[in-house]
């Protein structure tokens, strides 16, 4: 895994944009076409900004696969992954290939897993651009996450830390409101991509990190499994960086 550290949010989502713009036109250039993995919160602001704004990228061979979803939110709850990806990324880029959602309220959240698991095993991603959360976890898949299933997604349940972390985001108004279960993709669907960007700033995500970078590969840390990942890229801001213990 390489690790760079940004002066600031902005700096660290340009960059964060870059790798992923460059892994997107490698993949059209080879194969006529690219696959990638979008995540959502607060993490992805600056880097969605910069990517949507990167020239020369023919967005209509782009396919995007979304990340995580809650699950009983309808498609426009001002909180919903769906929302924000819209408003972010897909009404700022024109034409895309294809967008496959997450719809987190649909009638059985499982039948919706084995939909969205069939379209992505059937073609190779190219990247995956996610986040860390406080808690460590990666996509919804809160420690003590599963790291052996095959399966591309999963209904998971939202423990205390990662409801709370979307509570101090300014998601949701209360606690109470907060979903208690989403769907995810896998730790092992994840880890499939051929480039991971990570994009990790402030600093309540400085323990995770730490964690992540500096501790041993652990489902009570998820993230840490991404040390694994041959093509994985950690992009950090100085406050998410603070509890290093070694300069990177």
């Amino acid at each position: 895994m390489n690790v760079l550290v940004s002066d600031d949010k902005q700096q660290l989502g340009a960059s964060a944009a870059g790798l992923a713009a460059e892994a997107i036109a490698a993949a059209i250039c080879e194969r006529g076409g690219a696959n990638i993995i979008l995540a959502t919160g607060a993490s992805q602001f600056e880097m969605l900004a910069a990517l949507v704004q990167t020239p020369n990228i023919d967005w209509s061979k782009v396919a995007m696969f979304h990340l995580d979803e809650y699950i009983g939110l309808p498609p426009r709850h001002p909180a919903g992954f769906r929302k924000y990806l819209r408003e972010r990324f897909v009404e700022n880029v024109g034409q895309l290939a294809a967008v496959h959602f997450v719809e987190g309220d649909r009638p059985d959240p499982r039948e919706e897993c084995r939909r969205l698991g069939q379209l992505i095993s059937a073609v190779r991603i190219d990247v995956a651009m996610v986040g860390i959360g406080e808690n460590g976890h990666l996509a919804f898949n809160d420690p003590p996450a599963d790291f052996e299933t095959e399966e591309p997604y999963l209904v998971v349940n939202l423990d205390e830390a990662c409801r709370r972390q979307q509570l101090g985001e300014g998601w949701f108004k209360t606690l109470d409101n907060v979903p208690r279960q989403a769907i995810s993709m896998s730790v092992r669907q994840i880890m499939k991509s051929r480039r991971i960007v990570c994009t990790v700033p402030d600093k309540r995500k400085a323990k995770a990190v730490r964690d992540t970078v500096e501790g041993p590969v652990t489902n009570l840390c998820p993230a840490s499994i991404l040390k694994d990942h041959a093509a994985c890229t950690l992009l950090l801001d100085k406050e998410s960086a603070s509890m290093l213990s070694r300069p990177v």
